[in-house]
């Protein structure tokens, strides 16, 4: 009788919980539990993901399939599986910056169809560029310091020379750099910006000494900088300070200020003016050379997709892709046009499709202009999400065609890999930092909100 009266009860705090004065509410691991017995998939989670969190009206969710049935009952949560393998998901967080592919896409040729010639595309351009300036509340710029860089010792090399350069953009906010160049060079040579992207040690990475050596072996002024609240710029900011919406900004303000030096300089060449930069700094070196007419070759590494608006505030948090009735990174690259453009892409991330649907309709834009041939594509099926070799010979073949440097010279067994130590501007512990430097992103906030 005890059993039975049990049972009861569970019957009718069950029936008490499952109608739609409840809203048909359940625990999301009640759910996750039953879509897993249902369907005979896998779905990996951890307690901590799952707790607290409740699914309204969750049988009416269900669908005849497990991933459209997991689409319904985890996007009001702002949440969704990845598939790792058949029948096994992990649980994540709602990606707003990755698309499927075909949603992607299909955006990309609802933007494109409208504009079909070189006027309505020009067009185009002259409503993004300045939406995009306000987006990222730098219309007016805010007023440029009058201090001078800092500037280390040169250091010389095989064919190169370095030196670390700080320049101040905002009362006591520095961005950190050092700047390669040509040993012995005479006249005026290219300058190349190479900020730096989202991959672990920075600047400092052999990689990136390997590509920005190189191009000053080449011919050329290579400078290579940290992006926002990364690397050096850690003195002042925390690093999760790179992931505020702020530092998109902050960013593309310090990009302006390191070419408005650069272009001071009496041997720079003005009218030879690169960029180039992997992952986030990809999306940067896009953003950049669409904003600033300065820049006449771009070469953005493993970024660039339809599908995929980086995964990093700094690269998508301002609103920058709502302008012009929603904008994408693909067509914000097309603004480039016509000036030379490569895009390098691999098998391994989200470029991974770029020469099926992407790449054409860059190629279209170009066409509008009668110079098909300068936007190019290497992609590299094997490879995965990095700067690596394959990578950097396509860099340097690329700025060698365009901006007229020495191909041959870029032989990366003559290149010294620094100690991190050699790199920084203001000293092991930042004990150089300049006393009014600013500290904390609350001071940045105040800063920005009065040049404003």
């Amino acid at each position: 009788m005890i059993r039975l009266l049990f049972c009861l009860l569970l019957v009718q705090c069950a029936y008490a919980q499952q109608n739609s004065d409840s809203g048909y509410k359940k625990p999301l691991q009640d759910v996750l539990v039953d879509i897993q017995n249902r369907f005979g998939i896998k779905i990996r989670y951890t307690d901590a993901e799952v707790a607290g969190r409740y699914v309204t009206y969750a049988d009416w969710r269900y669908r005849p399939d497990a991933e459209t049935t997991l689409e319904k009952v985890l996007a009001p949560l702002d949440l969704k599986v990845r598939k790792e393998k058949e029948k096994q998901y992990r649980l994540t967080t709602f990606e707003y910056y990755r698309w499927p592919v075909a949603e992607g896409w299909a955006e990309l040729d609802r933007i494109a169809a409208q504009y079909h010639n070189e006027q309505e595309w020009e067009a185009r351009k002259a409503l993004l560029k300045p939406c995009i300036l306000q987006a990222l509340q730098l219309s007016p710029l805010p007023a440029k310091p009058a201090s001078a860089p800092i500037i280390t010792p040169v250091r010389k090399f095989d064919g190169y020379t370095v030196r670390n350069i700080a320049i101040e953009i905002l009362p006591g906010v520095y961005v950190n750099g050092s700047l390669y160049a040509p040993a012995g060079s005479k006249g005026r040579i290219p300058v190349i910006l190479n900020p730096d992207g989202h991959w672990k040690d920075q600047r400092y990475r052999p990689d990136c000494q390997y590509r920005c050596a190189a191009l000053a072996r080449m011919g050329a002024m290579a400078f290579s900088y940290d992006l926002f609240a990364w690397g050096e710029s850690q003195l002042q900011f925390d690093e999760a300070d790179h992931r505020r919406s702020l530092a998109m900004s902050i960013q593309v303000l310090g990009s302006i200020r390191i070419l408005d030096y650069l272009l001071s300089l009496p041997d720079a060449d003005t009218s030879r003016v690169g960029i180039t930069g992997g992952s986030g700094a990809g999306s940067h070196t896009v953003l950049m050379t669409a904003l600033d007419d300065r820049i006449k070759v771009s070469a953005p590494v493993v970024a660039i997709s339809s599908y995929f608006y980086g995964g990093c505030p700094c690269e998508s948090g301002m609103p920058v892709h709502g302008c012009g009735n929603r904008t994408d990174n693909v067509e914000i690259a097309a603004m480039a046009a016509p000036r030379p453009q490569l895009l390098v892409s691999d098998g391994g991330d989200w470029t991974d499709k770029m020469p099926e649907h992407d790449y054409p309709y860059l190629q279209k834009i170009y066409s509008y202009y009668d110079q098909f041939s300068k936007v190019s594509n290497v992609h590299l099926p094997a490879e995965g999400h990095d700067f690596g070799v394959n990578k950097r010979k396509a860099v340097y073949d690329f700025m060698a065609q365009y901006l007229k440097l020495n191909r041959n010279a870029a032989d990366e067994t003559k290149i010294t890999i620094e100690q991190v130590v050699a790199m920084y501007v203001f000293g092991e512990k930042g004990e150089k930092l300049p006393p009014h430097a600013i500290h904390g992103f609350a001071q940045l906030e105040k800063l920005w909100n009065a040049s404003h």
